[in-house]
């Protein structure tokens, strides 16, 4: 090649290296940058405007940089404040777990231990599904219930944790309940029963006493004729357990009507 066309070809990539430079954006600039302070500045200033996810990432960029100063404190929250608001729950999560190792009597402990409980909250699944990260999330709330009983957000956690244990206490009657569902009766009474001795006050006690005389009238209701008295004395006492909790349930009218048909027969 010619030297005239080498220094040609030398001076197309330098416009072309320039070009690309020049195109940086004042946020790549400052990322890629070593000064604290203005990257300090700016991840604040993203954050305020509500570009948290450039926030988050400045936030990051500085760990480092900070680590050891007064500054860290704040920059890990923020971090974890940033992705918060990005609404990455499950990034957020860890550097809220990582701020309270790092500072579990810091400025923002409190708040960095209520945020991270509301990310593990916000990962809980419905009932039908895996309730790990349900009980994760109830552990964690008791925990914090205990640290803050008195906290700015000891009320919403009084709620959740009720809500949550009601989302296990349904996913145990509905377990429980599927055999019924399923025309098994005599499973569905001793599963159904098994629900109460595991949880006596569980939310959905009324619904469970009701399926459980339904499952034994049923199950006395299908069995050959030897068996069948022996089998409806069962279901009376379960509807003697049902009216006795809840008579004035609106289950009552059923009930009293399959036990007043099994009383005429026996």
């Amino acid at each position: 090649m010619k030297r005239s066309s080498i220094l040609t070809a030398l001076a197309v990539l330098v416009v072309a290296v320039s070009g690309l430079q020049s195109c940086k954006s004042q946020y790549d600039m400052i990322l890629e940058s070593n000064d604290l302070d203005a990257k300090y500045n700016a991840a604040f200033d993203y954050f305020n405007r509500g570009k948290y996810s450039r926030a988050a990432a400045l936030f990051e960029s500085i760990t480092l940089l900070t680590n050891g100063t007064e500054r860290h404190d704040t920059v890990m929250y923020y971090l974890g404040l940033s992705n918060y608001s990005y609404k990455d729950y499950y990034t957020a999560e860890t550097n809220f777990q990582q701020y309270l190792s790092y500072f579990p009597q810091g400025a923002f402990a409190e708040n960095a231990d209520f945020l991270r409980i509301d990310c593990m909250y916000r990962s809980t699944l419905r009932y039908e599904l895996d309730q790990n990260p349900t009980y994760q999330a109830i552990t964690a709330i008791s925990d914090y219930l205990r640290a803050h009983p008195e906290g700015a957000n000891a009320d919403i956690c009084r709620h959740r944790l009720q809500e949550l244990g009601e989302r296990l206490d349904r996913k145990a009657f509905e377990n429980a309940k599927l055999y019924y569902v399923m025309e098994d009766y005599k499973a569905a009474r001793v599963a159904l029963r098994n629900v109460l001795k595991d949880d006596a006050d569980n939310v959905f006690r009324e619904d469970i006493l009701y399926y459980t005389a339904m499952s034994s009238y049923k199950f006395a209701d299908m069995s050959v004729a030897s068996k069948r008295r022996e089998r409806f004395l069962v279901f009376q006492d379960d509807y003697l357990n049902f009216v006795g909790e809840f008579p004035e349930s609106a289950y009552r009218k059923e009930l009293d009507g399959l036990y007043n048909k099994v009383k005429e027969k026996n």
